[in-house]
């Protein structure tokens, strides 16, 4: 009787070990990426399964901000920040089977920056004049000028490393040299990536992922509740934590992003290329009222394009404050007693949800707008490409990207010669509190300028089952690092 007692015993806890050695994950997602190319494409929802993952660059960005080591071990800056050497990890292999060495590293920067490029960053990439190899774990990559941010830049998910012999069918079929590989992909509900046998570090705990794309806030927190995902790292229905908070099965995860939520404007395009429109549309928002409604209290104001959790943010809210009154009198002023403006909206929540406020806010001033909602492929098509539109709703997620405005090819068309000029010195400069200097009155001047309308820092919100351990807190890139994430014992 003991023996028999004993023995139920064992099994048992043997049972209930082997019931909690989970080494898959299912994550849900607002939006599916239109490919898995992150060297090609904008759209966040690329990295968000690829960054990491798929891919790897010489460098990488950690869950706190870090630039670490990737694909280059170490790295050496001469020339005062004009020239860096990169120091390549041995043993390593693409999905395809292929070694990886530097010949890939100068392929890909040499991709980048080509006269056609599609990178959809080929900004990063313009200041290289030399790529070498000098051996084959050698790099050495000359640059036209300082660059004090080159190694962060290697960071982003538009500078990881491609296998030339695949490298034109990654939106589809991406090789790279990630803990994972692409498993399938069901266009419209999910993409799965298992774990790559052959991967050159540690193996994942997680070995075969799931990500779900459910873009309805209400489906989303069915598929929570009924245990259809394990975790919604950026979660839509931020209406329903009181409930999740509650439920012991859950925990929820509030941090931050380097999402700067704008009301995007046409600068080249009239009435919007007169400062005076522009600046009484900006004064016409009422922020908080959009946080409400749109993020149910959820988010940070901001006044100018910088994440507030960095050391050099500027507030500057205060520029472009909710004043109704300023804004009839600068439109008055402006000759424009009759404005019709065309408001595209794309699908996140915080977009749908703050657009139908800001077009009730505007039309309180005497500025009707015309909403068309737009499936995220359209969104990228018309408004991101083709810069056919008036106003846009979007969050810019990727990080320190205030460069963007120095563009006379991006979508708002700003472009404006004098910050041109300060985002050429902090290219420049590797002295931390010149950059430091550069970057606020880089803030101040498009602030100045009523370039876009402020809205605020996109935060991140993510719910999860209690006992996955390792997601993200903030995102400091948009990523899902699974080789992170294990299940608790």
């Amino acid at each position: 009787m003991i023996f028999r007692l004993t023995l139920s015993t064992a099994l048992l806890a043997l049972t209930a070990g082997l019931a909690q050695a989970r080494d898959d994950v299912t994550i849900g997602m607002v939006l599916e990426p239109p490919n898995l190319d992150p060297t090609s494409g904008a759209a966040a929802a690329v990295d968000e399964i690829t960054y990491g993952n798929i891919f790897q660059g010489l460098t990488r960005i950690a869950a706190d901000g870090a630039v670490q080591p990737a694909l280059a071990t170490s790295w050496e800056v001469l020339d005062d920040g004009r020239t860096y050497v990169f120091h390549l990890r041995e043993g390593v292999s693409f999905h395809d089977g292929s070694a990886f060495d530097a010949s890939d590293v100068v392929f890909t920067l040499d991709r980048a920056r080509a006269e056609n490029s599609t990178n959809a960053q080929k900004e990063l990439f313009q200041g290289i004049e030399t790529v070498e190899a000098i051996d084959p774990r050698t790099v050495r990559v000359t640059l036209n000028a300082p660059d004090g941010g080159f190694a962060y830049n290697m960071a982003r998910g538009d500078a990881v490393i491609s296998d030339p012999a695949s490298a034109d069918q990654a939106a589809t079929a991406p090789i790279g040299t990630g803990p994972y590989r692409l498993a399938g992909w069901r266009q419209g509900d999910s993409i799965r990536l298992e774990a790559f046998a052959d991967y050159w570090g540690d193996t994942p705990a997680i070995t075969n992922a799931t990500f779900r794309f459910i873009a309805d806030p209400t489906a989303a927190f069915a598929a929570i509740m009924a245990g259809d995902v394990d975790a919604f790292p950026n979660y839509p229905a931020v209406e329903t934590l009181p409930q999740i908070e509650s439920d012991p099965r859950f925990k929820v995860i509030i941090g931050t992003t380097e999402g700067e939520t704008i009301l995007a404007m046409n600068n080249a395009q009239k009435p919007l290329d007169d400062i005076r429109i522009r600046q009484a549309i900006s004064h016409a928002i009422n922020r908080q009222d959009v946080i409400d409604g749109a993020m149910f209290g959820v988010a940070t104001p901001i006044g100018t394009h910088f994440a507030p959790m960095h050391p050099d943010y500027v507030d500057l809210t205060g520029l472009s404050a909710y004043d109704p009154e300023l804004s009839k009198k600068l439109l008055a002023e402006a000759g424009a007693s009759d404005l019709n403006l065309r408001l595209a909206l794309p699908p996140p929540p915080y977009a749908r949800r703050g657009g139908e406020i800001i077009a009730a806010q505007l039309r309180a001033v005497g500025i009707r707008t015309a909403i068309t909602n737009m499936e995220w492929a359209q969104w990228l098509e018309t408004v991101f490409k083709g810069g056919d539109f008036d106003l846009t709703i979007i969050s810019h997620v990727e990080p320190m990207d205030i460069g963007i405005y120095a563009r006379e090819d991006y979508y708002f068309h700003y472009a404006r010669p004098e910050f041109q000029q300060v985002m050429a010195q902090l290219k420049a400069t590797v002295d931390p509190d010149e950059r430091s200097a550069l970057l606020r009155q880089a803030q101040e001047l498009i602030a100045a300028d009523y370039v876009n309308g402020w809205l605020f820092q996109l935060p991140k919100v993510g719910v999860a089952d209690a006992g996955l351990q390792g997601l993200w807190q903030d995102a400091p890139m948009p990523a899902n690092d699974l080789a992170g994430l294990r299940w608790q014992d």
